[in-house]
């Protein structure tokens, strides 16, 4: 009954659909003719599916709400794409989150968007009140204009569209460019809400193994051959999890491969300001041809603060402005003015100039702290807040990171970013989010429990 049930909520079970025989379903799973005539009138019972005299039993309608967890093989349940975000969003404020994704709320921009904050308080009762136009604050978007300028990309205002946030942005070119049944390659490992994000759309979700200076060509064009993806989700700058940055090399080689294989990619630069030197954006190679790039501040500004951008050509802009007034309506005008406020203060330079160095600080006593109890760094990065290591022995990142949750410490075990096996050994770490000595007693003693 239970195995019925789940299938529903995952739609492979849709409304109308006649559902097996009892006896094909007694066969299938192992359990007598009774039983299953009891569970399906108990699902009958229950309104689930209903009987058709001769015919058999099909499943009832209206269709039941999409259940993410139940898509994909339950045995993954426990370390999901969603299982790190529910954790670390969940955690009480004494909870430890070395696993989480963002800077602690200390670290961010506090005293700017307090100015901010005065500031648009002040402005017309439009920016307080009234909807946004369909592509978003212009003065933002212009500003984001000269902001992508600087790092090679050319993209007028008017091919950019402000969003809610980064995951909308790419919700929304999911929208616009997929189908059920679709591929999309991804990185292996990758962030893990592009899994999830991807589950929910209904495609599948292609590895691509990430090197330390970014896509396994060789991998990409096999995986270009076998499966005729028709879109490629990936970071630019830093990495998320691993911190590694794409070689201009591997970026040019790479918008080759694209180019042949027709494929379009989505280019998420959520970490840009907290790169030392920018690294080569895909985008800027290919002046927004085939590359969409995306991005957003609650990373570096405030989570609280939801405004994300889209920069693509002209007349995908246009389908995707239609998109996203059917789904959301449009963007927040005070949120974008806020955040337009922030970003041009005075003191927001600055602000970041002293978080890369106390990130690099962070970074420098996290990977000590890890090697000294035999965790290795797969890379130490130059940049960011993340660095993917490798636990010692067979030791399995799903168990210790639940051991570690019984004690308070929320960790990112490897399973969430990657469906590769050889993942089940990594953890990925938050160096800002790691500088309190007990996550690694806590790890250390995990690790102990666990050989």
């Amino acid at each position: 009954m239970a195995v019925v049930r789940a299938r529903i909520a995952a739609r492979s079970y849709l409304p109308g659909m006649r559902l097996p025989s009892v006896r094909a379903q007694a066969r299938a799973m192992g359990f007598s003719v009774s039983t299953v005539v009891e569970a399906y009138e108990r699902l009958a019972a229950e309104g689930a599916i209903r009987a058709r005299p001769g015919s058999g039993f099909y499943v009832c309608g209206p269709l039941a709400p999409l259940a993410l967890s139940e898509i994909g093989p339950r045995l993954e349940r426990a370390v999901d794409p969603l299982w790190i975000s529910r954790q670390a969003l969940e955690a009480p404020p004494a909870m430890l989150k070395p696993g989480c994704g963002w800077l602690p709320a200390s670290w961010l921009y506090e005293d700017g968007m307090r100015r901010a904050l005065r500031a648009v308080a002040r402005a017309d009762a439009e920016v307080l009140a009234d909807y946004a136009t369909p592509l978003g604050l212009p003065a933002l978007r212009q500003f984001l204009a000269r902001r992508m300028a600087g790092m090679g990309i050319e993209a007028s205002p008017e091919q950019i569209m402000l969003a809610e946030s980064g995951t909308q942005a790419i919700d929304l070119v999911c929208r616009f460019l997929l189908e059920p049944g679709d591929t999309v390659l991804v990185d292996d490992p990758c962030y893990f809400n592009f899994h999830a994000l991807l589950r929910a759309h209904r495609v599948q979700a292609v590895g691509v193994p990430f090197t330390r200076n970014g896509s396994d060509l060789a991998a990409f064009e096999a995986a270009l051959r076998a499966h005729s993806p028709r879109l490629y989700i990936t970071n630019s700058g830093i990495h998320n999890p691993t911190g590694a940055v794409r070689s201009p090399v591997n970026a040019h080689r790479l918008l080759q491969l694209a180019e042949a294989g027709g494929l379009v990619i989505v280019e998420d630069d959520i970490f840009a300001d907290f790169e030392f030197h920018p690294a080569p954006r895909l985008a800027a190679f290919d002046g927004l041809s085939r590359v969409i790039h995306i991005g957003s501040f609650s990373k570096t500004v405030s989570a609280s603060l939801r405004c994300g951008f889209i920069a693509a050509r002209a007349d995908w802009i246009d389908s995707l402005a239609d998109l996203k007034i059917a789904t959301g309506f449009g963007s927040s005008r005070l949120a974008s003015a806020v955040l337009l406020a922030a970003l041009t203060d005075s003191g927001y330079r600055k602000h970041m100039e002293a978080v890369r160095v106390r990130l690099a600080g962070a970074m420098e006593r996290t990977v000590a702290r890890l090697e000294a109890i035999g965790v290795q760094p797969w890379l130490v990065p130059r940049a960011g807040m993340f660095v993917w290591c490798r636990l010692p022995g067979a030791a399995s990142a799903t168990e210790v990171a639940r051991a570690c949750l019984e004690e308070g410490v929320v960790m990112a075990p490897g399973s969430a970013f990657s469906q590769s096996p050889e993942a089940s050994g990594f953890l990925r770490f938050n160096a800002a989010q790691s500088d309190d000595r007990r996550v690694f007693d806590v790890l250390a003693r995990a690790l102990r429990h666990g050989r």
